[in-house]
């Protein structure tokens, strides 16, 4: 019996699209940090990854994602 040929399939790659942190981003990333909102819901309201409020938090030198 011959081997089945399969159509090869070419996967798109996810483009990474990198945006600048806004003097109003910072502001409401340090709001959230006084307030102590957990990183979650900071993650949402800034249409941005955990990692990258993190890293920008740790950059600032405040705290974000505490627990309780």
């Amino acid at each position: 019996m011959g081997k089945l040929k399969r159509a090869k399939t070419t996967k798109k790659k996810k483009t990474v699209s990198r945006r600048e942190w806004t003097a109003t981003d910072v502001r409401t990333l340090k709001k959230h940090s006084k307030a102590r909102t957990p990183v979650a819901k900071v993650c949402k309201e800034l249409k941005r990854t955990i990692g990258a409020v993190r890293v920008k938090a740790s950059q600032l030198g405040i705290g974000v994602g505490h627990q309780r």
